[in-house]
């Protein structure tokens, strides 16, 4: 089994930070590809940042210069560092791994729970 749990989500106003981390664990063999994503409601889940297992990253253009995602490949553990909140970021937000539980497997998706993150004006 695999679990990616999500912490840090919470209620800010405009112009505040929050942080955002994602922990995998499990029977995890390797991971590729981590990123996070958002819902709002009424919406389409949308991609807001990924990050490859070198380190790559790539942000959603509404984010860019505001958002920053991280990881500890060590500790199996994903970030996101989000700065000048606006209320149009306010979703619940989505931790995702590419991963695989074994040698013999193939990469796969997974999903965490989800945190919500509400931004006042």
């Amino acid at each position: 089994q695999v679990q990616l749990v999500e912490s840090g989500g919470g209620l800010v106003q405009a112009g505040g930070s929050l942080r955002l981390s994602c922990a995998a664990s499990g029977s995890i063999y390797s991971i590729n590809a981590m990123g996070w994503y958002r819902q709002a409601p009424g919406k389409q889940r949308e991609l807001v940042a990924g990050i490859t297992s070198g380190g790559s990253t790539n942000y959603a253009d509404s984010v860019k210069g505001r958002f920053t995602i991280s990881r500890d490949s060590a500790k199996n553990t994903l970030y996101l560092r989000m700065n000048s909140l606006k209320p149009e970021d306010t979703a619940v937000y989505y931790c995702n791994a590419l991963l695989k539980i074994s040698y013999t497997t193939s990469y796969d998706n997974y999903w965490g729970q989800g945190t919500q993150v509400t931004v006042s004006s």
